[in-house]
Order: structure tokens, then sequence, then C-alpha cells
């Protein structure tokens, strides 16, 4: 074989590898977990063909955006003054008017294809939720054509869209309980609009997109796996320690959902961003312990369960207990902070599993890539994967101060 080859394909590795490693560092901090909103609706029927809605949202996108659509400066103003004083509910009820219009022009519910109408029922009240205000609007919706057969009712949202500058993405979660069927919805950009005579196959389908799309739109838990791939040195490894994140995120991912724990934000995000700098420091602390770099990549072992020596089983251990933040993590991406219904627990469990698509695609996509770029030239496949762990280390250190600061 012609020596060059060799040394183009070490080269197109490791271009892979870097350009990987690019796409992560470029997003930056702000991409873990920021400009992005979630919005939370509960349907429910009152009798006579009416509805409530109590309509949730994040108090500051509401101030901006029900300002400028309804071209309301003083709201902007006085909004922006309160917020985060305690006192934010003067400003969203001196504006009620300008709040009302831009929520329900953008939050509608119908039945049977006739709009219902909606109206404000008592005052509007702020109340902290994922450690920021968020404002709640209590709505009748009077659907009064719909007295007699049950009706199929539809859940539209265009709330906080992306076209207003403000968020890259809202995700509207929608939980209803209406003629004796209870269900529930995720609702976005893609799929805004949904019928309750919706096939419970479209609706799984929604919340499997909706936790794939969380977990690659949240840089934090995929640096987390990328530490995961570059510290393991055979596919035994990677594939047990991918496996314990997964029961461990999902043991209190359930749990949340069921309402039988709830951790602050502020407590969980910063204890993530940790996460990540702890597991790849972990590798990169093996690595230096390893001297020479020809012992980094040994995959033999003696003794130890499992073929595991105390080092593996100590990762596994972190990861494990790392594994049940993250999953309070997924948990409050959903604002999960009571027990809901059995239909929006199943549906849950499906975004979980749209999370471990992208997860068990990552791996199978990274980790061949680096194996055969360590076996084709372990030099470089070491500087390679250390780089990136130092990468990943810092960027862990950085969130965290920022969480820590409640600067991110």
């Amino acid at each position: 074989m012609h020596p060059a080859r060799p040394r183009r394909r070490v080269s197109t590795i490791l271009a892979l590898l870097l350009a990987l490693a690019a796409t992560a560092v470029a997003a930056g901090p702000a991409a873990a977990h920021g400009f992005s909103s979630t919005a939370y609706a509960e349907v429910s029927a009152t009798g006579d063909g009416a509805l409530r809605t109590v309509v949730d949202l994040e108090y500051d996108l509401l101030v901006v955006s029900a300002a400028e659509n309804e071209n309301d400066d003083d709201l902007f103003q006085e909004g922006m003054d309160l917020f985060e004083t305690g006192d934010e509910e003067l400003a969203m009820n001196a504006h009620a008017d300008t709040v009302v219009d831009y929520a329900t022009e953008r939050f509608t519910v119908s039945a049977d294809g006739a709009s219902c109408t909606a109206s404000l029922v008592g005052d509007i009240t702020v109340h902290i939720r994922d450690d920021v205000p968020y404002a709640t609007l209590v709505l009748d919706q009077d659907c009064a054509e719909t007295t007699g057969e049950p009706a199929a009712y539809e859940f539209s949202s265009s709330l906080f869209a992306d076209s207003e500058g403000y968020v890259t993405d809202t995700k509207t979660i929608v939980d209803y309980d209406i003629d004796g069927e209870a269900g529930s919805a995720a609702l976005d950009a893609q799929n805004p609009t949904f019928s309750t005579e919706q096939a419970w196959t479209d609706r799984f389908a929604e919340f499997f997109l909706l936790g794939a799309e969380h977990l690659l739109g949240g840089l934090d838990h995929v640096l987390f796996l990328l530490a995961l791939i570059v510290g393991s040195r055979r596919l035994r490894d990677v594939v047990l320690a991918a496996t314990t994140f997964t029961v461990a995120h999902s043991v209190t991912f359930l749990l949340a959902a069921l309402g039988l724990v709830n951790v602050p934000a502020a407590v969980v995000e910063p204890v993530i961003a940790l996460s990540i700098a702890i597991v790849a420091g972990w590798y990169l602390w093996t690595t230096w312990r390893r001297r020479p770099f020809s012992a980094v990549f040994e995959t033999t072992r003696t003794g130890g369960r499992f073929g595991l020596d105390r080092s593996d089983w100590t990762r596994l251990a972190v990861v494990f207990a790392f594994g049940l933040m993250h999953g309070l993590g997924f948990a409050g991406a959903l604002g999960i902070q009571e027990a809901w219904s059995w239909t929006l627990l199943w549906s849950l469990l499906v975004f979980n599993v749209g999370i471990e698509a992208v997860q068990l695609g990552l791996i199978a996509l990274i980790f061949p890539v680096l194996t055969l770029l360590r076996r084709r030239a372990p030099r470089v496949g070491l500087w390679v994967g250390v780089a990136i762990a130092a990468v990943v280390t810092v960027m862990g250190l950085i969130w965290f101060v920022e969480r820590i600061l409640g600067l991110g």
C-alpha cells in the first residue's frame, strides 16, 4: 500500500472529529438551554359547552411580545421596570387588555371547527416557575355551539413565534381534560395545531421529535455524551456508560413525571454543567495516569467483575449519579412539577425515547470514527481525544460558573 494513503485516511478522520468539536464550540454556552421558551396551557370543561384555560407564559417574553404586537410602549416600560421585583402583577393588570389580546390571538381553541371566544377571569397573576417569573391568565372559552354530542376540540399556538426575534423556539405544552377525555400535546412552529381526534400515533410522534430536538438543542447534554464517548476505550465501555446514563436519567424523569421529585432548576442546571466538566476531566486524569501513552488504549483486563476494574466501576457510579441530575433537566424542559394524566406520562416516556434515539445515533456516528483513528494513528487519536476532552471540560466549568452566578 502506498504510504500516503494511510496518512490521507488519518487526515480525513482527524478532520471529521475536529469538525464535530468545532461545531460544538461554535454553538457557544448560550446554546445550552438559552433563547427558547416553554408555554403551558391546561384546558378543562366547565359545563354548558364552556372551557376554562389556564395559560402560563414567561413574563419578560410576554411583556416585550405583547407590547410590540399591540403598540403599547407603556407596557414595555412598566413591565421591564417591575421585572423580578415581585410586583410584576401591577404591570400585567394595568395593561390587561394588551396582554389578553396577545395571548388569545396566539393561543386559540375551537370546537367542531368553530372558534371559541376567550375572556379573562379575575386578575393576571405572576409566580415563579423554573426559577423565572411566569404570568398566569385564566380564560373562559365560550364554545356554546358544542352543546349536545361531545365535540372535537382543536388547540393552536403561535405564542412567542420565532419571527418575533426574541426566541429561537417555543414549545406549548397542552394538558386537557374535556368530556371525559384527557391527554396532552406539544405544539411548536412545526406542529402548531392539535386536535383531540388526532391519532395516538401522531401524538406520540410529536413527543418523540420533541425529545430528539431537545437533546440536539441542549448542547450541555450533547457534550456530556461526547465526554462519555471520548473516555471509552472499548465499545463495551461506551455502551455500559450510555446505558447507565439512560437508566439514571429515566429514573428521575419518571419520578418527576409522577410528581414525586421536584428539584429547582437553580440546583439542577449548575450540577449538569459540573457533570460535564467532571466526566471529561476524568478522561484527562486517567490518560495522564496511564503514561506512557501506549497504555492508554489498552483494552485487556486482569481480574475485576465483568472485566471492569475499580476505575471503570467508579466511572459508572459517577455517570449514574450525574445521569439522575440530567433526568431532572429533561423533566424541567417540559416543566414537570406535578403528576399529570397517564396519557401525558406515556407521552413523556416517548419524549425520553426520542432522546435515546439521538443519543444512540451520536454514539454510532462518533465512536467508530474515533476508534478507527486510534487504531490507525494511536498518538494522533490520543491527542484528539485529549483536545476534545479539554474543550468539553473548560466549557462545562464556564457554564457551571455562569449558572451559579445566574449569568447563563
